[in-house]
């Protein structure tokens, strides 16, 4: 008969501590030993899961920073980023038999900006965190990426107002559509809009995407778009009044999408956003809308996963006073943007079916004060 010898020490040891996230746990008596501070343990695989699902929330959220070249930040290299752009080459040499052509001219512009660093965090109660029905960490970290995301599409949309190439939205006639001209001004289009539809059009796109092939040439996205940001408004207007718009879903299955896109129109992606320029000064009765269109690397911005970005999640033990009553949950990194190439964006000015009840939503905010 086989008899069952059970040697209550043969595993013992591999019990007495077992790494957990909340700290060297023994698995006999239940005692937790808490991580020392600088030690090697497994604790910073907590925050790392937190920093990633951060990561991955910001981007979710970001509709111009999706669209910029994005740059890492490494240490030790100063407290500004400098970005270069190459100067165009004309045309190749028709050659000659056995005569060596004259060599090009190459030229590069360096455009160094700034680096801001940004951050914000919550304190939370003990008493929160212990009996608190829904997991506050985690919602701390998610309206943090929401935040943090909010004010870098911010940053770059009022960096990417700068542009200077041009466009303003045809004048038609509210009741039979005929175009009565076309404003070459802001002032012109306010004026414009008193009497005529100043509306984005198909017509308008047409004209917008030709008049980036003459200026950035074919410096398009994948898949060979231009890809505008287009306020909720603006893009109601297209959708509802030209034939031309293909919805997103109606797009082969195997096209990339971008976040937050809604349609095309004329070699043109549409990516919506509540933040696309709303511009109306005080005193000013319509307001008006700024529709901007890229094609490929006409901004840079420092991209947030190389921009150290960091979630800090500090406990009670490290900063909850005498009594340990609270830790927090902060954000912090390195945010800058900067046009490249003026050509390769376009600033299609335009008013909207909601000119005449539309907020201004610019609100170029001065984050150094906050």
């Amino acid at each position: 008969m086989n008899r069952l010898i059970y040697f209550p020490q043969l595993f013992a040891e591999a019990g007495t501590v077992v790494n957990a996230l909340g700290g060297y746990t023994n698995a006999h008596t239940g005692a937790v030993e808490g991580f020392t501070p600088g030690s090697t343990d497994l604790g910073p695989l907590n925050k790392t899961f937190f920093e990633t699902d951060m990561l991955d929330n910001t981007r979710d959220q970001m509709i111009y920073g999706q669209l910029g070249m994005k740059q890492t930040l490494p240490d030790n290299e100063g407290t500004s980023i400098e970005w270069t752009r190459w100067q165009t080459l004309g045309r190749v040499h028709k050659l000659k038999e056995a005569v060596i052509p004259t060599g090009k001219k190459m030229g590069i512009v360096a455009i160094t900006v700034s680096i801001s660093q940004y951050g914000d965090y919550v304190a939370i109660s003990d008493l929160s965190k212990k009996h608190g029905v829904h997991p506050i960490v985690l919602g701390a970290e998610e309206e943090l990426s929401a935040s943090y995301a909010l004010t870098y599409e911010e940053l770059i949309r009022n960096t990417l107002c700068g542009g200077t190439n041009l466009l303003f939205a045809e004048k038609t006639d509210k009741t039979t559509g005929a175009v009565a001209g076309q404003p070459s001004s802001e002032a012109e289009l306010q004026t414009a809009l008193a009497t005529y539809n100043c509306n984005v059009t198909g017509r308008m796109l047409a004209k917008a995407a030709t008049q980036l092939k003459k200026t950035a040439k074919m410096r398009k996205y994948e898949g060979n778009y231009y890809v505008a940001v287009v306020h909720p408004d603006v893009a109601e207007d297209l959708r509802l009044n030209d034939q031309a718009w293909i919805e997103s879903h109606k797009y082969d299955a195997s096209e990339e999408i971008f976040t937050g896109e809604i349609g095309r129109m004329h070699g043109i992606r549409f990516v919506e956003s509540n933040l696309a320029p709303v511009i109306k000064a005080e005193g000013q009765t319509y307001a008006t809308f700024k529709t901007l269109i890229f094609a490929k690397d006409a901004f840079a911005i420092v991209d947030p996963e190389g921009g150290n970005m960091q979630l800090i999640i500090k406990n009670e033990d490290e900063v909850g006073g005498p009594l340990n009553q609270f830790g927090t949950v902060g954000v912090k990194g390195s945010m800058a943007c900067k046009i490249l190439y003026q050509e390769r964006m376009l600033v299609l000015w335009s008013g909207s079916s909601y000119s005449d009840v539309e907020e201004d939503n610019l609100g170029l905010a001065d984050y150094e004060a906050a």
